[in-house]
């Protein structure tokens, strides 16, 4: 990443690396926090932001691991891999959730985006997309930024041995805590989502579907599906980093002959979305009950779990919307991963998994 300020220029703000003195620390102060001192170039001109072009010069060093800037970075990654992702996912899981919630009229992937079709046309494809973008932005901050800093925190409380010993204890317990605070930022835009694409007429997207669901049900009534929410999102999480980082750690270990730190960042990003697709397939099976729970509960105003047992059953609930929802949840999650790791590499860091990057050291 560290490139010649002379030759070659960058658009990424310069508050994302850490400083050229090594340590991202002055006086206590994070170096996220001070300002940055850029230096007019000696042979080309250019003045960095006071040239005529408004860019800023390109990093000299990559950002510091675990720094405030590193969190920053990946919080910024979550809200790229997840949004996005959701959002294009989107006529995929309209379909599953109206299969969830009325299969004797949505019977399968392809009836039922024939129906869809029928109905309200290609536009009807998109319904929701808003709330889902917003939503899943939220969350993709909170899931990717608070897990480097879960796993981070307990490694250090467990310490260098137990924290190599029970590493897949550290990616579950990091996930979870990850999650349970990021689906706080999501089940407000998730109630909204699920009620404005499974009943027909009630909205056409976020900014009239909020004001309705709020005379509703009132403000209590976004947070409804919250704990249905964290049991369908805590296992799914909780699979999908853990899976992620012992998939991947396996695939440099048994199938990639080269070192990780030998590859080329291209091997490295297919990698990442090759364990993230298998990853996602898990994440899908262990999940899919509380996510026909979510869509039932938030598809009907009153509706209890208990209701949704009573008119799923228990292999419904199990297999309803199964097969779309393991497609939709392996590209999901394998496009998340690569995209995560792409803007990682983006602006200087290493990708997720494999050979852990030995920790920065400060220069004296």
């Amino acid at each position: 990443m560290a490139k010649n300020n002379n030759s070659c220029q960058s658009l990424i703000p310069s508050f994302l690396y850490s400083s050229s003195a090594g340590s991202s620390y002055n006086g206590g102060v994070p170096h996220l926090l001070q300002q940055s001192k850029l230096s007019p170039s000696s042979n080309s001109g250019d003045h960095g932001v006071l040239s005529k072009n408004f860019v800023i010069p390109a990093p000299s060093e990559k950002i510091e691991m675990f720094s405030p800037a590193y969190y920053l970075a990946c919080t910024a990654g979550g809200i790229f891999s997840c949004g996005l992702t959701h959002m294009t996912v989107t006529p995929l899981d309209l379909v599953k959730c109206n299969m969830q919630i009325d299969p004797s009229k949505y019977k399968s992937i392809t009836s039922g985006f024939g129906v869809l079709l029928k109905e309200q046309g290609v536009r009807g494809f998109f319904r929701g997309w808003v709330p889902t973008l917003l939503g899943y932005s939220a969350q993709g901050a909170c899931k990717f930024g608070f897990y480097e800093f879960f796993k981070k925190y307990y490694s250090d409380m467990a310490g260098p041995e137990y924290a190599a010993k029970y590493k897949t204890l550290i990616y579950l317990a990091g996930s979870a805590s990850a999650e349970l605070i990021a689906d706080v930022a999501l089940c407000p835009m998730e109630a909204v989502k699920v009620r404005v694409q499974t009943q027909p007429g009630f909205a056409r997207g976020l900014a009239d579907g909020m004001p309705k669901f709020l005379r509703s049900e009132g403000y209590s009534g976004l947070y409804k599906g919250l704990v249905p929410l964290w049991g369908r999102q805590i296992p799914y999480t909780m699979m999908k980093f853990a899976s992620f980082e012992t998939i991947v750690e396996q695939l440099y270990k048994n199938v990639i002959p080269t070192p990780k730190d030998q590859c080329s960042k291209n091997l490295q990003l297919g990698v990442s979305f090759a364990g993230g697709y298998l990853a996602g397939i898990l994440c899908a099976i262990v999940s899919h009950p509380a996510d026909n729970l979510v869509s039932f509960l938030n598809s009907a105003r009153g509706a209890t779990a208990g209701d949704a047992v009573k008119q799923l059953g228990l292999w419904g609930l199990f297999t309803r919307g199964l097969p779309l929802r393991i497609v939709m949840i392996g590209t999901l999650t394998g496009a998340q991963w690569g995209i995560y790791d792409a803007f990682k590499v983006f602006v200087g860091l290493p990708t997720t998994g494999g050979a852990a990057p030995a920790p920065a050291v400060a220069k004296p």
